[in-house]
């Protein structure tokens, strides 16, 4: 018990081993979550496999990168005075391996936003084309699992810096989401007005997470945040249930074919994601500013 007990102070200190793990977590899950998003074509274009292959050896290459550092929490460049973390030479090939994630990935997110648009908007620049063609902001989430990646390698998880830039990353992820949910759910005109929670609540996440990185010395303020992305889980959480009762009401006849072609079983968790990943930077923020009025 005493070692568990020393375990999550550590944690609570240094929220960066928990940030590690969401961004393997997050990859492998990638891979589950576009290889049912494309299945509904049948992958009928190779390319389609790349983010599928890139997921699964992104989520091998970076454990393989903690165990070469012997720790969760990366190794900095050779500049960062960081007595943390040693300068070996199997930490900074799992430095390279993990810059070269995150390179990748944002690289695969570009690449995918463009292929996404490509599918209908370039055509036709059409505010049809872009509700009903393949979801544009979807692959961004590679982008924003790479800055993350990059993030956790250049800059001090004990910083200011480090806890606003992942902010900003839930931030960007939530406005993502805003647009998707929006999108998503004007195929079907808002045919349930409980549709409208998810962009309500996506708004709301944009904005509190603005406030929040312009004021960011506001512990009150950063507190209610918190609270508010514990509402987040609650509605990603609700929405999943809300998904999963209308594929089970699906008239398709096999379950495959219910997963496929109805509403997204694992959008609505998105919301639960992003809120954690907020959480992460919050607290980092509360940690920071604890530190500094003492």
């Amino acid at each position: 018990m005493p070692r568990l007990l020393a375990v999550a102070r550590n944690l609570l200190a240094d929220p960066l081993p928990l940030a590690e793990l969401f961004l393997v977590g997050n990859l492998s899950f990638l891979a589950v979550d576009v290889a049912i998003a494309h299945s509904v074509n049948a992958f009928a274009k190779p390319a389609e496999w790349a983010p599928v292959v890139f997921s699964l050896l992104s989520a091998v290459t970076l454990p393989l990168a903690a165990v070469l550092a012997g720790s969760l929490r990366p190794p900095l460049p050779p500049r960062t005075k960081d007595p943390g973390c040693a300068a070996g030479p199997r930490q900074w090939i799992a430095w390279l391996l993990g810059l070269a994630v995150g390179a990748s990935a944002v690289g695969m997110g570009l690449a995918g936003l463009i292929y996404h648009l490509h599918s209908g908007f370039f055509q036709q620049q059409t505010l049809r084309n872009l509700v009903y063609a393949a979801p544009f902001a979807a692959p961004l989430a590679y982008a924003g699992l790479g800055l993350l990646a990059i993030l956790n390698r250049m800059v001090l998880s004990r910083t200011i810096e480090w806890a606003r830039w992942v902010v900003f990353l839930a931030l960007g992820g939530f406005l993502g989401n805003f647009v998707l949910s929006l999108t998503d759910h004007a195929q079907n005109g808002f045919f349930d007005r409980r549709e409208w929670i998810a962009v309500v609540a996506a708004a709301f996440a944009v904005g509190g997470l603005l406030a929040a990185l312009v004021d960011y010395g506001n512990r009150p303020y950063l507190w209610l945040c918190q609270c508010l992305m514990f509402v987040e889980i609650v509605v990603g959480l609700l929405g999943w249930y809300y998904h999963v009762r209308a594929i089970a009401r699906s008239p398709m006849s096999g379950l495959w074919d219910k997963i496929l072609y109805s509403a997204p079983l694992f959008a609505p968790l998105l919301f639960a994601n992003l809120a954690v990943l907020g959480m992460l930077g919050l607290w980092g923020l509360l940690r920071r500013g604890a530190d500094a009025s003492n």
